[in-house]
């Protein structure tokens, strides 16, 4: 078997803006077990477009990027839907920025012979295959974004803006999450920066510049994003998976009140997972015990127990056709953090 026998039938993103759930998820609505939650979650996520005072945060953790929800993280952005984002970094390198670059995700198998695919140099995501030579000219092109800047600590987000910025010229696709938000003003943290493809990047940009190089401050991102926090009114959570970008994000209230400033806990809060919470695999809590440490009211939040490919579409394309999103005003947050 050729690499080009396996690489040959892409992912192909979902599109909300093509199809209504509406009368999915008002039917899911008068169910139970997870259609219900997922509708309440639906109708917590509008609550927060609805709130004119509401600064929204979207996490992003796990591989949903690659398995076809790409578009719907664009498409979010675009449409005023999120205001400020905290991944991890391989979502937004590895996967969204790689696309950008013009190459795929592939749809594969979880039942292959994983030797076969290391010595084709494929990697496998579950049932999704990506080129690990691809994969490294997405590596080498961080290290060349890196080279070009004034060598000093930026913040994730100062390095991810200018990831967007290289795009704007020299993108191959069309719809990329990284240029999207850097075009709309919308940040990106990704806290553990180098724990993606980029990482490779800056360590051999570090490398060949020891003296002299840039280098990542997370503790910089922590600080800017509980800026905005500080800044916002209200805040409402969207949460993909767990992870760092969960609790980077939730920490924020603690954060400024460690900085003297008293904040509201996060108003809104919908959390989509597969972890148990009962063995502290859940990112370490529920909504519900995140309350506790005064990170999250309880009035509207929602766990979602499903598997984030099966229900994300289903709420954002419900938010999307609602159409509340047109009245909302936009925050723009990187312009705040850029003065």
């Amino acid at each position: 078997m050729k690499k080009q026998d396996l690489l040959k039938d892409p992912v192909t993103h979902f599109d909300i803006k093509k199809i209504n759930t509406i009368p999915i998820i008002d039917s899911m609505r008068e169910m139970s077990f997870t259609s219900r939650d997922t509708a309440i979650a639906a109708d917590i996520l509008n609550r927060m477009i609805k709130d004119k005072e509401c600064t929204i945060f979207l996490t992003i953790a796990g591989s949903t990027s690659a398995a076809g929800c790409m578009q719907v993280y664009v498409d979010m952005v675009k449409s005023n839907m999120v205001d400020a984002i905290v991944s991890t970094g391989a979502s937004i390198v590895d996967m969204d920025f790689f696309e950008a670059l013009g190459f795929r995700h592939y749809k594969g198998s979880c039942e292959v012979d994983d030797k076969l695919l290391r010595k084709l140099y494929i990697d496998r995501i579950y049932d999704t295959y990506i080129d690990e030579e691809e994969l490294q000219v997405c590596d080498m092109t961080i290290k060349k974004i890196a080279d070009s800047l004034e060598p000093k600590p930026y913040s994730s987000r100062e390095f991810i803006r200018e990831m967007g910025k290289y795009l704007v010229k020299n993108s191959k696709k069309k719809d990329s999450l990284v240029q999207a938000c850097y075009e709309h003003n919308v940040p990106i943290f990704c806290p553990a920066f180098t724990d993606s493809s980029a990482g490779f990047g800056l360590v051999m940009h570090q490398w060949e510049h020891p003296a002299k190089h840039v280098s990542i401050d997370s503790v910089k991102d922590f600080l800017e994003l509980t800026k905005i926090k500080m800044a916002a009114k209200t805040s409402g959570l969207f949460m993909i998976g767990g992870g760092v970008p969960k609790n980077f994000i939730q920490d924020t209230v603690i954060c400024a009140e460690v900085l003297g400033k008293e904040v509201p806990m996060h108003k809104y809060a919908v959390q989509i997972t597969v972890a148990d919470a009962r063995d502290g695999a859940c990112s370490s809590s529920t909504l519900k015990e995140a309350s506790s440490w005064g990170k999250v009211e309880t009035e509207f939040e929602k766990m979602v127990y499903a598997e984030a490919t099966s229900v994300l579409p289903l709420i954002s394309s419900y938010v999307y056709h609602k159409g509340d999103w047109k009245k909302r005003k936009k925050y723009e947050w990187s312009k705040m953090l850029d003065k």
